[in-house]
């Protein structure tokens, strides 16, 4: 197992470098970036010149667009990586690494919480749905999470905020905190569920669809197998069959799919935290990415890259223990 491990580990480094490539030159190559945009107007007014603004850009290592000079800075900038520096970001002044350790942690918190109420919702509905096939049951669960799927979560967002914040009054209408009160310990964890409900409503709601969806493919495919007919003629309660038998084989292939979960837990969900308002690491980076913040651009998405290579990484790990069969060499 550890052989394997290191294979893997080693395969991600070269799926990461690669990564790196492709990120730092489409990075580079975006029409405008932040001093551009930033002294656009002091340009026109004649209060800088084009040389001043070639200067500063040299100043943050981007200055030279040149095919040769974007190679050489992206092995400077990559060589920085190694030693864990980022960069500093353009925006907020400070380093990318300690950007991201503040703000992922608010991501996290909200993305974990509807990551479990997406698995105790989505999981058993679509065990009831593969049981109830073709039934009115079956119709009713699939065209709702087809509802939510096929929803834009910055709709969504906005029509819960609509109905129940400027409408009914019920929830907060963004933020994490109430302003005009000053509250700790557990009031304050109260008024920041309250500010949570919502956008946990939003994350939930639009991604039950898939992990239901999938769970009831899987398991109609267990259930039309030779062993489940098997046990099912041993006289096998059918609640037995379902869910010792027939689950522990659907769990496969749904750690496949849950393997890449890790980047959506610390990376954040950027339109949901946008609309709520949520000082989240997505709309934190979505403010970049707007004011075109290079070193944070490629600081965050680097940081997505090792996510994803961790997540599979360990989904793989997570074969030998949802089926024994499974030998990892």
């Amino acid at each position: 197992m550890l052989k394997y491990i290191v294979k893997r580990l080693l395969l991600g480094l070269l799926i990461l470098f690669g990564t790196s490539v492709i990120i730092y030159f489409l990075v580079r190559s975006m029409p405008a970036d932040y001093i551009d945009i930033n002294t656009a107007a002091q340009v026109s007014q004649g209060k800088l010149s084009a040389e001043d603004v070639a200067r500063m850009k040299e100043l943050y290592g981007i200055g030279d667009n040149s095919l040769w000079g974007i190679i050489g800075s992206y092995f400077t900038w990559l060589g920085n990586l190694f030693k864990g520096d980022l960069g500093i970001s353009f925006i907020y002044g400070r380093s990318v690494a300690e950007v991201i350790r503040q703000y992922m942690w608010v991501s996290f918190g909200i993305a974990f919480v509807a990551l479990i109420f997406q698995i105790i919702i989505a999981i058993p509905l679509g065990i009831y749905a593969a049981t109830k096939q073709y039934s009115v049951s079956d119709y009713s669960v699939t065209v709702l999470a087809m509802m939510g799927i096929s929803l834009p979560s910055f709709f969504f967002a906005a029509l819960l905020l609509r109905v129940f914040s400027v409408g009914l009054g019920w929830f907060p209408l963004v933020g994490l905190r109430s302003a005009e009160t000053m509250q700790s310990g557990f009031p304050a964890f109260l008024d920041l569920a309250h500010h949570l409900v919502l956008p946990i409503i939003t994350l939930v709601v639009l991604s039950i669809g898939g992990l239901m969806r999938y769970t009831r493919t899987n398991m109609l495919e267990v259930l039309n197998s030779d062993y489940i007919r098997t046990a099912r003629a041993k006289g096998l309660s059918e609640k037995t069959v379902i869910y010792k038998h027939a689950f522990r084989n659907t769990l496969i292939p749904i750690v496949t799919m849950l393997g890449g979960v890790l980047p959506t837990l610390f990376g954040g969900a950027m339109i949901v935290e946008s609309v709520f308002a949520i000082n989240g690491i997505g709309f934190i980076a979505y403010k970049a990415v707007l004011q075109a913040d290079v070193p944070f651009v490629m600081g965050y998405n680097m940081f997505l890259a090792v996510l994803t290579v961790l997540g599979i990484l360990i989904s793989d790990i997570l074969y030998m223990v949802v089926d024994p069969r499974v030998k990892l060499k």
